[in-house]
Order: C-alpha cells, then sequence, then structure tokens
C-alpha cells in the first residue's frame, strides 16, 4: 500500500525525515516523497537528505513562488495528475505551509484519505496564513496526529471522532534527536558558524541565537526597530549571533535596522550546523513555532517575541516562555535567564523520539481495514 508524503518546504523535512525512517522499517507500507517545490533552497543538496538519513524526493513538482492562491493553485494541479496517475492509498501531510492546504484538498476530492501530522494547533490569529491552512487541512483529514494534549483538544471541541484522533509525540523531537547524537559524533569545525561558537566559549560560554521572519515582527519598520532595541540591548551582556532569513535581511536594509556591533549577522545556516549553534546557546530568542518546541526538547531556555503561540505545551511544561513584542518585557525575561532564574522546563509526555513509530503503527493498521 503507497503512502504520499508531502514536503513542501525544508521544515517540512525534518518532520517526514522520521516517518521515513519508520516505514523503511516495516514491510505493510510503501512510500514515495513527494517534493512540491514550494520553497526553493540551496541548501537542499543530496548531503541535506544525507543528513536527514532519508533518500531524495521521488518526485519534484517545483511550484515555486508567487501568491499564496497562485502557488496553492500551482501545487493543487501538479498534484492532481500525480494522485490521479497513481493513486496512492493515502496522502500524508505535515505541518501547515500552503502545500499542507493543497496537498489535502486534492486527495479528498479524489477520496483518497489524508493523515495530517502536528494536527489541531492553533494560534487563535486569524492574519496567520497558517492557522487557516491548518484549520482548512484538519476540516478535512480522516486522521489527525497530534503533537500536544490542547492539539487533542482542539479537535474534539471542532467534533473529530476520538478514534480518528491520535496523541502520538512530536516528529520534529523524534528527528532533534536522532541529528542531536549523530552532530555528538560529527566534525562541527567546518560550519560557517564554529569560529563564533568558539570564541564566545573561551570568553567565558555564554552565547545567544536569534531568528526572526514573520511578517507581523520584521515588515513593519517601527515594530522591527522596538524589537531590535532590545536585542542590541541584550547584546551589551551576552553577545548574539542572528542568522538572517532573506527578507528579514532585506528589511534590515530597507529599514536602516541598527542591532549594534554584539549581534554577529550570518547567512541561513543548514540543519546541523544550526542545531550545532543553538543547542548550546545560553538562550534562544525567536519567533519560530518549531525552534519553541526544540529548543524544549533539548531543554535551551526560549524567549518566544510574539504575542501568541500554536504550541502552549512549550510555554506550560517546557523551556519557553512567551514574551510578546514589548520590549521591556522581551529585555526582562532574557535577564532572567542570564541571572539563572529562567524556567527549567521538562521535555512533555511522548517527546521521546518515537512518534513516528506510532504513526506509522496507526496508519498499517487503518490502511489494512479499509
Amino acid at each position: 500500500m503507497l503512502i504520499y508524503l508531502v514536503a513542501g518546504a525544508r521544515p517540512n523535512f525534518m518532520k517526514i525525515a522520521p516517518i521515513v525512517r519508520a516505514l523503511q522499517a516495516q514491510s505493510v507500507l510503501s512510500f514515495k516523497i513527494i517534493h512540491t517545490g514550494q520553497h526553493y533552497d540551496r541548501e537542499m543538496n543530496d548531503v541535506f537528505f544525507e543528513e536527514l538519513g532519508i533518500p531524495q524526493p521521488d518526485v519534484f513538482m517545483a511550484a515555486g513562488g508567487g501568491s499564496h492562491a497562485q502557488q496553492t493553485a500551482k501545487i493543487m494541479v501538479g498534484f492532481e495528475e500525480l494522485c490521479v496517475a497513481e493513486r496512492p492509498a493515502a496522502v500524508l501531510v505535515v505541518g501547515d505551509v500552503n502545500s499542507t492546504l493543497a496537498c489535502s484538498i486534492v486527495a479528498k476530492k479524489l477520496n483518497i484519505p489524508v493523515a495530517h501530522v502536528e494536527a489541531g494547533l492553533r494560534s487563535g490569529d486569524m492574519s496567520m496564513p497558517e492557522e487557516i491552512n491548518r484549520l482548512v487541512t484538519d476540516s478535512i483529514s480522516d486522521w489527525f496526529f497530534a503533537t500536544e494534549p490542547a492539539a487533542v483538544e482542539h479537535l474534539k471541541r471542532e467534533g473529530k471522532a476520538d478514534s480518528a484522533v491520535h496523541y502520538v509525540g512530536h516528529v520534529m523531537v523524534d528527528n532533534v534527536l536522532f541529528q542531536a547524537e549523530k552532530l555528538a559524533r560529527a566534525d562541527t569545525s567546518s560550519f560557517e558558524t564554529a569560529a563564533f561558537k568558539a570564541t564566545a566559549q573561551q570568553n567565558g560560554g555564554k552565547y545567544g541565537v536569534v531568528t526572526m521572519h514573520r511578517p507581523s515582527n520584521v515588515d513593519d519598520p517601527v515594530m522591527f526597530a522596538r524589537i531590535a532595541g532590545a536585542l542590541k540591548e541584550i547584546a551589551n551582556e551576552l553577545p548574539l549571533i542572528f542568522p538572517v532569513h532573506p527578507r528579514t535581511r532585506a528589511n534590515i536594509e530597507k529599514f536602516g535596522i541598527d542591532l549594534g556591533p554584539n549581534v554577529t549577522l550570518a547567512g541561513p545556516q543548514a540543519y546541523m550546523a544550526f542545531l550545532n549553534l543553538w543547542k548550546d546557546a545560553a538562550v534562544v530568542l525567536t519567533d519560530s513555532g518549531g525552534l519553541q518546541e526544540e529548543t524544549t526538547a533539548l531543554g535551551v531556555p526560549c524567549v518566544t517575541i510574539r504575542e501568541n503561540t500554536e504550541r502552549p505545551v512549550t510555554v506550560e511544561e517546557g523551556s519557553n516562555v512567551l514574551a510578546g513584542t514589548d520590549p521591556e518585557k522581551i529585555l526582562s525575561e532574557a535577564r532572567k535567564v542570564l541571572r539563572g532564574e529562567g524556567k527549567q522546563g521538562r521535555r512533555p509526555q511522548l517527546w521521546d523520539g518515537k512518534a513516528a513509530e506510532r504513526i506509522v503503527e496507526v496508519l498499517a493498521r487503518e490502511l489494512e481495514q479499509e
């Protein structure tokens, strides 16, 4: 029985990698990796897939950019051709990108069952394109694989059958644990940020990592300048390194954002190089959803620069605090960490590196009954 595993952007591959490894370890289900090409990323080369321990995608659709509507439409047209030609037993989508939405709709209209991994996450913020993608995907999926208790509650409140909702843990955590173990045996000296890390560790051993890409934070010059002011002040007490998303870098230049001399700007990082950087950070300051979870998985203090999070377990149980976008609050939370008063947190239940095995077990059982 053939399953299509859909991925459209680099973080999606981190999520399907453990599922691929779990599928390779059994004999009931076969799979094909479908890369929609939603994001073209020069870092996604042979080495990228080798690092993840998975084969190259079976299909590359090259959907490319464009507006949300253009991109979604291109993916739908290309994916429909694939599904009609081969008719998989199921389509598995991950996360909340446009590819997730597009391929779910296509599969469902062809009466092909849909499995959504990372189902049930809700920020309540309808200005986020991801929130719309999550809601629509969950409204038509057949099987829901949830990462945390709040997601299960959302799905049940939305009327999903108990038998279709599975709390399995988190494939992103499977991946980060797998890669961290690999990294412990790897030579990291060639990573672009290795020199920064070595210098910071020689000077007392502490540094912080920043990532920012959300339009609400970086596309508004006033908001970006306020947040940058907080980062500049934190950097007076702790050297910061900021791997910069291309759009964020363009806005730094366009708005004349001043981060000061103690924030080192770096290029976008490959997965292992970035993991090597943030896993030993004193604090991570971010607006990324995935990084809130990954830092919780490894117990790294995280200050989230957003007013809401669709991943509340990272705040309720993990090492994440939601600081909002007020510079004073960001500064206050970062200083708590530096004084040793930050949250310790713990790894949530089932974030044990075996979520993918549970997903594959459920899918094999469900598809054998079809």
